[in-house]
């Protein structure tokens, strides 16, 4: 399944697969998201699919807002592999 993003105002919806191949698309919707925003939610709910450079390219927009102080939230029961990464770097 392709990657589809949908955003109204700060609520963003992913849906698909996340990998390798469509990472580049993730990149360019979320490019200087946080110039135009102070807080962001992404729902993962309908994720069906993700691979380790998904999950890092989540975990940079993770980090970028915390070098620029901002709010990102993450939300749905998507894929336990992006939710293990951030509890695992909650936890050390």
């Amino acid at each position: 399944m392709n990657l589809e993003i949908t955003g109204v105002n700060n609520f963003f919806k992913v849906k698909g697969t996340l990998d390798r191949r469509n990472i580049h698309l993730f990149k360019k919707q979320f490019k200087d998201v946080f110039e135009r925003s102070n807080t962001i939610t992404i729902s993962l709910e309908h994720l069906n699919n993700i691979d380790r450079y998904g999950v890092n390219a989540i975990a940079q927009l993770h980090n970028e807002a915390l070098v620029k102080n901002k709010r990102l939230s993450i939300i749905g029961f998507g894929q336990n592999s992006v939710y293990n990464h951030f509890k695992s770097e909650t936890a050390a």
